[in-house]
């Protein structure tokens, strides 16, 4: 006995599909409110690499919905195709066009013409990417090598800035790597992404927080200096500790100025072990680039004034639950773990290999720094000071 499919989406259906997900319901959620299959509405948005279509829309000097009604009410009673032009302050040839095209006279239906000029005008345009081999096989070699379509972007508009036709927009490079049904890009290329994400996920989509023990004597970040808040002087840290399988971690610093980072393979989360392996790394650092350390409240910095007395690096603590309060490290965090996932053993990984992923990140070129490099960056900032 074959089982009874569904009928597909309507457009009003849809609509509400993607108003959903933009607010940031889960797809469960969504499908319960549409009585559908989860699976249905994540095939619609994976389909789309969850970039909600734009809305369809039509040029002032086509015909509107409203005067193909007024066209069809004219015929009815029985006005000649002149009068209806001079109506609607419209050619007599664009009249006699449209209703010949759609039922002559006694055939012709405002809505029935109006979803005919819907379906007509659809003619979907090829992106710049498939049109262009060129452009198309740098953009791929940059993904290749972990780019963002943001860093890509920058890149093509700073090396091709005398050619229009080799640039290109990173949200476009997005859209060709989500959308299946553009094709411009091989799907493969998804994985190179540096979060690893199949589609796009909605910003208002929610997260939660863990909260943290107490940290004695912790300095706040309200008592930090306004100079570290404004990224105006170089060394200042932020730093956190990255999680694997079997409860293994790795330190992760960014430096706030340059966005430099600093990778540190730790034994464990003992507080002191932590403390020992990140003061060794940092005393390796020039003076001028030791300068604060700004951490969430996890235990393991709960040695925190050894740590400042063998460094002379005074420690701030974010508040509770409240980790944009050290936004660089957070988004270096996510970034790694394109090289170190969650299932990863990270005490396998020596700290050779660790250098090596910081050097990757290091030599990248950052939006936030004009699309010049971390390494860059503090190669400047050591040379201006030094």
């Amino acid at each position: 006995m074959s089982r009874m499919r569904c009928p597909p989406l309507s457009v009003k259906e849809k609509s509400e599909l993607w108003a959903r997900w933009k607010a940031g319901e889960p797809a469960s959620a969504i499908a319960r409110a549409l009585d559908r299959s989860a699976g249905t509405v994540h095939y619609i948005v994976t389909g789309r690499g969850g970039l909600p279509p734009r809305a369809p829309t039509r040029a002032a000097r086509v015909l509107q919905t409203h005067e193909r009604e007024e066209i069809s009410r004219g015929l009815a009673g029985g006005q000649p195709l002149r009068a209806i032009a001079r109506q609607l302050r419209r050619a007599p040839s664009t009249i006699s066009r449209e209703v010949a095209r759609h039922g002559g006279r006694p055939g012709y239906r405002a809505t029935v013409a109006d979803r005919r000029a819907w379906r007509r005008a659809r003619r979907p345009k090829a992106s710049r990417l498939a049109g262009s081999a060129r452009l198309r096989c740098v953009v791929a070699a940059k993904l290749a090598r972990q780019w963002s379509p943001v860093q890509i972007a920058g890149w093509l508009r700073w090396t091709y800035a005398a050619q229009p036709a080799m640039q290109i927009s990173h949200e476009a490079i997005y859209q060709s790597v989500f959308v299946q049904s553009r094709g411009a890009l091989k799907q493969q290329l998804v994985a190179q992404l540096r979060r690893g994400a199949t589609y796009r996920h909605a910003r208002a989509a929610r997260r939660t927080n863990q909260g943290r023990g107490r940290i004695v004597d912790a300095v706040s970040i309200r008592e930090r200096p306004a100079t570290v808040a404004d990224r105006a002087v170089p060394g200042h840290w932020e730093g956190d500790l990255l999680t694997g399988a079997r409860a293994t971690h790795v330190a992760t610093l960014v430096e706030r100025a340059s966005r430099y980072v600093l990778l540190i393979r730790v034994p464990s989360k003992d507080s002191g072990q932590v403390v020992r392996a990140i003061a060794r790394r940092i005393q390796t650092l020039p003076r001028h680039l030791r300068r604060s350390l700004t951490w969430d409240r996890g235990s393991e910095m709960a040695n925190h004034r050894a740590f400042t007395v063998a460094t002379d690096v005074q420690v701030y603590f974010c508040d509770p639950r409240s980790p944009w309060q050290r936004g660089s490290n957070e988004n270096t965090n996510g970034l790694l773990r394109q090289y170190l996932p969650r299932t990863l053993d990270l005490s396998t990984v020596t700290q050779r290999r660790l250098d090596a992923i910081a050097r990757r990140l290091n030599e990248r070129p950052r939006l936030t720094l004009g699309f010049h490099t971390p390494a860059d960056k503090l190669a400047t900032i050591v040379a201006s000071t030094g």
